[in-house]
């Protein structure tokens, strides 16, 4: 029995072994994963909706996509450096500063090899804050218990970039948190933080819970050094989240922000990045119902607004086959 049941083990085995084999006789599976953020982030919502689409057909394609919930821009950008990530979300300011070599990633150079895949949906930068603390503008904040936050989010790097523009400094705050994206809301409604910053599509679960659960307010980031740090940089544009949006705020908020961009790596293949690129563009009203933040997105705009990088060769090939470039 023993004996038979090795044999039987041998032969699922070589089987197995046999199937790894390039040119064995059988369809290779290639697997690809996308770099996200928090789970309660657009950026989860994004690349879960990306890889549903693209493995519908994978049986034609032979591509498996799968998300991973990551610590955010930064994060996603030095892993696809890494070669450990296929593809990525990356705020567009974050994408350029990695491009270049600047910003925070003045140490570790320029990402000669980064590429954009498309750009999805605008992310205002959103403070939100205690209703105790009466805060309307940014400025209120200074002194008071506020998450920044964590390294290697997109947030904290353009969080760093506007104290810079006010010629702040982390000091500034009586507490400067670096919790995650997921932890900044219960924290603030439990008396933890006075307020945190925050990179977002609107409408997020991220900001609604806040401020249905404890009446936390949206604070505008307005003034001359906004007006000059927009005008100075090209991946960044004046936004305003919608008056009612969310519980307890019927004024509208003035900000500024960025786009969410999907990026890659110039060593990921044509085939790869054509497969999934023409994945979400064949099926756009379906991934535009995947989350709310989606439902004003055009392709046109996609394919040319926050592209820091050069666009990767498999996704031009596609849009050429459209007609939108």
């Amino acid at each position: 029995m023993q004996f038979a049941t090795k044999h039987l083990l041998g032969g699922v085995l070589g089987a197995a072994l046999l199937a790894a084999l390039p040119g064995a006789g059988f369809a290779q599976q290639k697997f690809v994963t996308i770099g996200t953020g928090g789970v309660t982030g657009v950026y989860y919502a994004a690349g879960g909706a990306i890889c549903r689409l693209l493995n519908k057909d994978r049986k034609a394609h032979g591509i498996r996509c799968s998300v991973e919930s990551t610590g955010g821009s930064a994060y996603n950008i030095n892993t696809i450096k890494a070669g450990e990530l296929d593809f990525g979300m990356a705020q567009s300011d974050v994408h350029y500063n990695a491009l270049k070599g600047v910003g925070a990633f003045k140490d570790a150079g320029a990402f000669a090899d980064l590429r954009s895949v498309f750009s999805v949906h605008p992310e205002p930068f959103t403070v939100l804050a205690r209703k105790e603390i009466n805060a309307t503008k940014f400025e209120d904040l200074k002194g008071k218990r506020f998450n920044v936050g964590n390294p290697g989010s997109g947030t904290r790097a353009s969080l760093e970039e506007l104290l810079g523009a006010l010629g702040w400094k982390l000091s500034d705050f009586s507490l400067a948190s670096e919790l995650k994206a997921d932890e900044h809301g219960p924290a603030l409604c439990d008396n933890k933080i006075d307020g945190f910053f925050y990179g977002v599509g609107h409408p997020s679960a991220n900001i609604q819970d806040p401020t249905t659960t404890c009446g936390a307010k949206l604070v505008s980031i307005t003034g001359p050094a906004i007006d000059k740090l927009v005008a100075a940089n090209s991946f960044y544009a004046k936004a305003t989240i919608p008056a009612g949006l969310y519980n307890n705020n019927p004024q509208a908020t003035q900000t500024y922000g960025v786009l969410a961009t999907l990026v890659s790596s110039a060593k990921v293949d044509n085939e790869t990045v054509y497969q999934l690129v023409k994945a979400t563009f064949e099926n756009f009203d379906e991934f535009k119902k995947l989350h709310p933040a989606f439902s004003a997105l055009n392709p046109k705009n996609m394919v040319k607004d926050g592209n820091s990088a050069p666009l990767h060769p498999g996704a031009v090939k596609y849009y050429k086959e459209k007609g939108w470039m």
